[in-house]
């Protein structure tokens, strides 16, 4: 198994990444949230999970263990494939998983596109006691550039969003956005940027 990958970060595409590891181009599918910690010309390391497929062999990265541990075990519930697990966790945190999952939130799990009610209640029933409850996460990667607060978190929001393919303009009109309903204060300089992008991503889509 290949458990991460630490290199340069050669180009980012919408749904992924390419990590230049001793000259070889690494592609890994990853997050909106972790896509925002990474810069085309620097290296990081992102923790991986490597699925096996009669026809393909896909990575998917995350800017923490947790995360990929999360992933991993979401795909032990019926109908969760690591696609579905991929939005899941694009759209919440692994905390608000567990949240969600722990207080049967089924309006919170249903949030995620390809989830209905009836899969919200057996990802709920089938995962529930072994999800472990809010605050029980597993420790970052040393030295990986996480979704930790910076003070350039617009340019990483911003370039996360770009990088799903919204315009730049719906990028910056979805952070004012936040702004003016007071998910954060205009004049914030250390956010999560991992929450905000996510905040900002279901801005766009009631669009």
């Amino acid at each position: 198994m290949i458990a991460h990958l630490n290199g340069t970060v050669a180009g980012i595409s919408p749904d992924g990444a390419v990590l230049d590891i001793g000259g070889v181009g690494m592609r890994v599918q990853c997050t909106p949230g972790t896509l925002a910690t990474l810069k085309p010309g620097e290296r990081a390391q992102v923790a991986t999970s490597l699925v096996v497929r009669e026809d393909s062999l896909t990575l998917y990265g995350f800017a923490s263990e947790d995360e990929r541990n999360v992933f991993e075990l979401l795909q032990t519930a019926s109908g969760v494939g690591p696609r579905l697990a991929l939005a899941m966790l694009a759209v919440h945190s692994p905390d608000a998983i567990r949240r969600a999952v722990s207080t049967e939130d089924l309006n919170a799990l249903t949030m995620v596109p390809g989830i209905g009610k009836k899969g919200a209640q057996r990802i709920v029933l089938e995962i529930k006691d072994r999800l472990g409850p809010p605050g029980d996460s597993g420790d970052g990667l040393p030295g990986a550039r996480t979704a930790s607060r910076t003070p350039s978190w617009r340019d990483q929001v911003q370039s996360g969003l770009v990088n799903l393919g919204w315009p730049a303009r719906d990028a910056d009109q979805a952070i004012a956005a936040l702004e003016e309903d007071g998910t954060l204060a205009p004049d914030s300089e250390q956010v999560d940027v991992a929450t905000i992008l996510r905040a900002a991503l279901r801005k766009l889509s009631k669009r």
